[in-house]
């Protein structure tokens, strides 16, 4: 299998990675011990159904426990939700995560790619809702965006949401990154699930509480049939009693994302004030990445320099110039700036931007 994403530290080992956005402040010394504790139960299967952390993921976000499904990982959960519903025709966001695409070409999915316009910060307006017609099947949107790391105007996505639901489309809305913006809460359309059937949210532990390795994400939706079918499309152990207990404990350390979010804050614009210094084109983020174009080969340059970063040129509407970098330890960003700024100064060049 080729490998098309960031985090490919096995291939690129010893470089620092900036190609995956995972909280640089790590999973937290809770998760880590109660994970270290689970091993002590790996003689056991797991509990398929998650009951208890299922409990207290309800019990933080104020929702229903019927709503929630727990994967391997989101990925799990895109492909089993694809394969449950088998759509014929669905619309991606052009860029957008690869996965989505990967999914829905398993099903033989008819896909339509809505571009987005580099003069608009690769960001979709209400001409969007004219593509939502009657034959399509399925939608993916993902707020904030990977990998630009914008958000979607919560005006639009009631819009989009409304007009899903008259045409009978399933809109997968992809909070992965969510809980990196401030005042988070206002973003979400957590609390649109119990109105709209149609609604499937899709997040992760992925990202805020730096599980990658552990592989746990969950989605919400109201549509009990759809829950139990992609129940039957998933294999009944895929999310580890080590990934369980660290989940919960995860879900008990309130702290953690708000220091984050104090974190990337600081740090992001601080990297953004250098980006502005050395003329590097970018597009304002909310997130904890920042997605760059550049006249230098970016990925090359700094893979020679022992550090990874992730070339976008890959992502559907994009060609060789995007780049994506993670906000990492204080320490890590400054090495990333020292090297950019090297690159730029050597070759004399500077942004220009050509629109």
């Amino acid at each position: 299998m080729e490998y098309q994403h960031g985090g490919d530290v096995y291939t690129y080992e010893g470089m620092i990675d900036f190609s995956a956005n995972i909280n640089p402040l790590g999973p937290g010394s809770a998760v880590v011990q109660a994970a270290h504790d689970a091993l002590d139960r790996m003689t056991q299967y797991p509990d398929a159904r998650c009951r208890r952390l299922k409990k207290a993921l309800a019990g933080r976000l104020g929702m229903e426990e019927e709503y929630f499904i727990f994967g391997n990982g989101g990925a799990e959960l895109i492909f089993s939700l694809v394969l449950a519903e088998r759509p014929k025709k669905a619309v991606l966001l052009a860029p957008s995560f690869l996965e989505y695409r990967q999914a829905l070409q398993a099903v033989d999915c008819e896909i339509t790619l809505f571009p987005l316009r580099e003069s608009e910060d690769f960001q979709p307006g209400e001409e969007y809702l004219d593509c939502l017609k009657k034959e399509i099947d399925m939608i993916f949107l993902c707020s904030p965006s990977n990998p630009v790391g914008n958000v979607i105007e919560y005006k639009l996505l009631l819009q989009i949401l409304e007009r899903c639901r008259d045409k009978n489309i399933r809109m997968v809305m992809d909070e992965c990154f969510c809980e990196f913006l401030d005042s988070w809460e206002e973003h979400t359309l957590q609390e649109q699930v119990r109105e709209y059937p149609n609604l499937f949210i899709l997040r992760a532990f992925t990202k805020m509480y730096a599980m990658p390795g552990l592989r746990l994400g969950y989605g919400m939706c109201s549509d009990q049939g759809l829950l139990d079918q992609m129940e039957r499309m998933r294999q009944p152990w895929s999310v580890s009693v080590v990934a369980q207990e660290a989940g919960e404990a995860a879900l008990r350390d309130r702290e953690h994302p708000v220091r984050t979010r104090e974190y990337i804050r600081r740090e992001r614009a601080r990297i953004l004030k250098e980006l502005d210094r050395l003329g590097i084109r970018y597009y304002p983020p909310m997130a904890n990445y920042i997605f760059v174009r550049s006249e230098s080969d970016l990925y090359e340059e700094l893979k020679r320099r022992g550090i990874l970063i992730r070339d976008c040129s890959n992502y559907d509407g994009l060609n060789r110039g995007y780049y994506r970098f993670a906000v990492r330890k204080k320490e890590e960003n400054t090495r990333l700036l020292e090297e950019l700024k090297m690159i730029y100064e050597r070759r004399g060049c500077r942004w220009q931007n050509p629109l």
